[in-house]
């Protein structure tokens, strides 16, 4: 499954839309500068899935719902859609070692990449590999 959603080529495609990534990127940046919920450390913004590697600040049920609630809300106002936007589910790990941190980090910037989207990870823009120019 992860393999199918790393293509972005599968299931719903809104966050390739401009727009969409956009204030997706926008929220996750202010998930850690505005609410100070989480560092973050990396994020890729792909076609049908978000990754993002933090370290929290509060409990994942105080920052990871919100997230998604007004994320969802926001992206469905600008599609003219209703119901669920964001899967339910989601997947997180506890991170032990700096190796794996950067394996991980490496992973997540590397996505586009992987995906086919770009030749490098920091021509990605909505990536935390494109630097803060796209904030």
């Amino acid at each position: 499954m992860d393999r199918l959603l790393d293509e972005g080529r599968s299931g719903p495609l809104w966050l390739r839309r401009p727009a969409i990534a956009s204030l997706v990127e926008a929220a996750l940046r202010d998930g850690e500068r505005r609410f100070r919920r989480y560092r973050l450390h990396a994020f890729v913004v792909m076609p049908n899935h978000v990754h993002m590697l933090v370290t929290p600040s509060v409990a994942a049920t105080t920052w990871l719902g919100p997230l998604k609630g007004f994320t969802g809300h926001r992206a469905n106002q600008a599609l003219g859609m209703r119901g669920s936007f964001w899967q339910d589910e989601s997947y997180d790990r506890l991170v032990r070692s700096g190796a794996e941190f950067e394996r991980i980090r490496a992973y997540i910037e590397r996505n586009p990449v992987t995906a086919g989207l770009v030749a490098a990870a920091a021509d990605y823009r909505w990536s935390s590999a494109a630097g803060e120019q796209a904030a």
